[in-house]
């Protein structure tokens, strides 16, 4: 079986799709001769076709509508996003058309078409390149954001968000594209969307993490393990719809949670997890709940870009001052 990165899953994901459903298209700048900015889709091209794999002009609001237009009328677009930072002019096609129009159509009409973005920073990428904006998407009805933390769930999860009859946000963490690799299996079995998946079991304290700070979870768990801490590590992998029981009840379990994320703290989605906690588990929390997040600023250059990541060090830290609280 393969070992590939992440960004290898992404490509491998596109072309077993492509090859097994004749409506799955691919857009985007360069997506075609160059095979993307990070060559998510090298190869493509001259395996499938310029019609479907095409080159778009510079305008992302042309790529957002094209990619509405088509899915409405019975294609499954996959369209790039060079950069998370460059999707801000798609928002408003995809708020409000792609997001609405099962709702407007009363169902006659879904939109079957997923975005893709290279998310996050850590890659030492100059101003609008380095952007964690997942919970400006995840307040909009009607769309699924979704954030793999690995190759593995890379090529799972684009299986399944291309089979979906509704709009989807795919954020790619590409500070962990290249960072390790993993067997990842050419089968096309998707893994399920709105699941969180627990990876490490645990009973002192639940660390819940998404995209690629779940590498950072990890990292602390096994930093907590050396001096006796037990921690249950999860990957929320779909932000929304959330599958919030999995992560009650790892709560109703340790008692205490520590949320990570690299986006600004301020309204990211850590703080709708824990007011859900606030709601539905106030009673089974023996601490208040921590996040570790970015700052609430723009993601620096490279010269401070790693002090603004929440680091292992720092989730160590919030899950000692829970149990301290306890």
């Amino acid at each position: 079986m393969a070992q590939i990165t992440l960004i290898e899953a992404v490509t491998q994901a596109l072309a077993y799709e492509m090859a097994h459903d004749e409506s799955v298209v691919v857009l985007g700048e360069d997506v075609g001769v160059n095979g993307g900015v990070f060559r998510a889709t090298q190869g493509l091209q001259e395996k499938f076709g310029e019609l479907r794999v095409l080159d778009t002009p510079l305008d992302e609001t042309t790529i957002a509508g094209v990619t509405v237009g088509l899915a409405a009328q019975g294609m499954k677009p996959v369209a790039e996003a060079q950069f998370e930072g460059f999707i801000y002019p798609m928002m408003e096609q995809i708020a409000c058309h792609a997001a609405r129009m099962r709702n407007r159509t009363r169902g006659r009409i879904t939109v079957p078409a997923v975005w893709r973005a290279p998310w996050g920073g850590g890659i030492r990428a100059p101003e609008h390149h380095s952007e964690a904006n997942e919970h400006l998407f995840t307040n909009i009805p009607g769309l699924r954001v979704v954030m793999p933390s690995s190759p593995a769930r890379a090529y799972g999860l684009l299986l399944a968000a291309i089979r979906d009859p509704d709009p989807v946000m795919f954020f790619e963490p590409k500070r962990i594209y290249r960072q390790y690799k993993e067997e990842v299996p050419d089968d096309g079995e998707a893994l399920p969307l709105d699941v969180c998946f627990v990876l490490r079991d645990g009973t002192d304290v639940t660390l819940v993490s998404w995209g690629a700070q779940v590498k950072e979870a990890l990292e602390a768990a096994d930093a907590l393990a050396e001096e006796g801490i037990s921690a249950e590590v999860i990957d929320v992998a779909t932000l929304t719809p959330l599958d919030f029981d999995t992560i009650a009840e790892s709560v109703q379990k340790t008692g205490r949670c520590v949320i990570v994320h690299e986006a600004p703290k301020t309204a990211g989605f850590g703080a709708e997890i824990a007011a859900r906690l606030a709601e539905e588990c106030m009673y089974d929390l023996l601490a208040p709940v921590e996040r570790v997040s970015g700052y609430d600023t723009h993601i620096p250059l490279f010269r401070l870009e790693m002090k603004y990541m929440p680091s292992a060090e720092r989730v160590v830290d919030a899950a000692k001052r829970a149990l301290a609280a306890s």
